[in-house]
């Protein structure tokens, strides 16, 4: 299928972000799936700080779920990761221990993207002082609240089956992990590119908050059932609590598929996902208040792509919990085609959104 113009694979040299090289933009698209395509459609003063952020932030990402491996090499390594991000003038000691340990670590990593991810990470690290001073400050400081996010999840998931307490843990995993995401974005925006939004600056900063903790949730929600086999339950103890369930009794259900926990489960499932919906709602309005062509289709890719996501989990029902459930890729295409050919107006946007969020027919 011939991919539609603005989402041609191979790109003109003035769409690489700024620094970057053809390798590390290579890396980037294959670490980073659907969100490559939001990075590729950004007005260009942007897409270096956004490129160099999500690469980081996906390799420590990539150190911190690998729980195959000891919990305390990961921390000293993610430990490392992160005293780099935060500080450019670290000691030639520092960097060669960084350089070990990541190179060792990927020899590890049974994915080949992200063990070259690892392997690169020495040569990304000095990307982010080809920023602007203050956009190094910026992406400082959402890598600070994503690798914080990542250390709590590694101090709460030890050996065995953990869960999270209370539904204010989750807000505060969902905000440092992607929420703050959200506010990074929007102040790019509001640096590089002024006048381009209809609303004020605080309320694009409030629901690009809340845009992103919905992805986070929804991404909580489709891995439910692999994250549970690894030991980590993101529905909250006191939550579960509410059908009378326990996080062992989830993690239960998801390798037995049993009718009655699963039953019980149903309306929180259903609870969460109308949640998810309504952050989902707050990303299109985002997306539609932006006045730039590229930067709206970039910011609204991640709505309907959920959007769909999250209507296939409701087709699916609780058994979601068992299986994997996400938008095919020939759709994906698909939408793209539709929304280059509607020139990515408001009118056509929303219109995807109410038609991908409808719960497909049996």
């Amino acid at each position: 299928m011939i991919t539609p113009p603005p989402f041609q694979e191979h790109q003109p040299a003035s769409r690489t972000p700024s620094g970057m090289s053809a390798a590390q933009r290579q890396l980037l698209r294959h670490v980073s799936r659907s969100f490559d395509l939001s990075i590729r459609l950004l007005p260009k003063a942007l897409q270096a700080p956004v490129a160099i952020g999500y690469l980081l932030a996906r390799a420590t990402d990539t150190v911190a779920d690998t729980t195959a491996l000891p919990l305390n090499e990961r921390q000293v390594l993610l430990d490392l990761m992160t005293q780099a991000i935060a500080d450019p003038n670290s000691s030639a000691e520092e960097r060669r221990d960084l350089s070990r340990l990541t190179q060792a670590f990927a020899t590890q990593q049974t994915d080949p993207h992200e063990r070259a991810l690892m392997q690169a990470l020495p040569q990304c690290l000095p990307l982010l002082v080809s920023l602007s001073d203050v956009d190094q400050a910026s992406v400082r400081q959402v890598l600070g609240h994503i690798t914080r996010g990542q250390h709590l999840d590694m101090a709460r998931f030890g050996p065995g089956l953990q869960a999270l307490q209370t539904e204010a843990e989750l807000s505060e995993y969902t905000w440092l992990v992607a929420g703050c995401v959200g506010e990074f974005w929007t102040e790019l925006c509001g640096r590089h590119l002024p006048g381009y939004s209809l609303l004020p600056q605080d309320e694009m900063v409030r629901i690009g908050r809340a845009y992103g903790m919905g992805l986070q949730r929804l991404n909580i929600i489709r891995d439910a059932g692999a994250d549970l086999a690894a030991g980590r339950c993101y529905w909250p103890v006191d939550t579960l609590a509410q059908a009378g369930m326990t996080p062992a009794m989830l993690a239960q259900a998801a390798q037995t598929d049993a009718a009655d926990t699963l039953n019980a489960w149903a309306p929180l499932y259903s609870q969460w996902l109308d949640q998810t919906q309504v952050q989902l709602a707050d990303g299109m309005r985002y997306a539609l208040a932006l006045k730039p062509l590229r930067l709206r289709l970039a910011s609204a890719l991640p709505a309907l792509i959920g959007a769909r996501t999250v209507a296939l989990l409701r087709k699916t029902g609780p058994a979601a919990l068992s299986q994997r459930v996400k938008m095919p890729r020939h759709e994906v295409r698909a939408l793209l085609w539709r929304v280059t050919w509607g020139l990515g107006s408001a009118a056509v946007l929303e219109k995807e959104f109410r038609q991908l969020s409808e719960v497909p027919r049996p």
